[in-house]
């Protein structure tokens, strides 16, 4: 998973600034950014906390990580876009309904001129906690 971010970090480009300064919470991450940026952000972890609510907040390669047993979902703020990091299984699963947005394997980029697809972030979210959780039944 590690490579899988750092790569995609290469291939994107730098976070907005946020690449300059260290954050331990996601309240931090989400300061640094302009008015119209943060608000995205705080409706993206709104609709995660929403949809799982279980899953604990951290700061994972400086970006904002939810985790419920394991991994769960990140996003982070770039130039034009919020990247959603949904893992390549959340993705393959709503793959029709994200392939308006640019991505990859495992990411899907909301542009920041367009409003958040809040009840499709919401239904990938469900969508990875119950994988996550059926994962830790095995």
């Amino acid at each position: 998973m590690l490579c899988f971010f750092l790569n995609f970090l290469l291939m994107e480009g730098k976070l907005m600034d946020s690449d300059k300064i260290a954050f331990s919470t996601i309240d931090e991450y989400i300061s640094q950014f302009p008015p119209e940026v943060r608000e995205k952000l705080q409706q993206m972890r709104a609709v995660i906390k929403e949809a799982a609510p279980e899953a604990t907040e951290r700061i994972s390669y400086q970006m904002p990580a939810f985790y419920l047993n394991g991994n769960l979902v990140y996003f982070a703020a770039f130039k034009h876009h919020i990247g959603f990091y949904p893992a390549p299984r959340g993705i393959e699963a709503f793959q029709k309904e994200l392939s308006q947005y640019k991505g990859a394997k495992g990411s899907v980029q909301f542009p920041l001129d367009k409003p958040l697809p809040l009840e499709l972030i919401n239904r990938i979210v469900k969508f990875r906690a119950a994988e996550n959780m059926n994962k830790s039944r095995k």
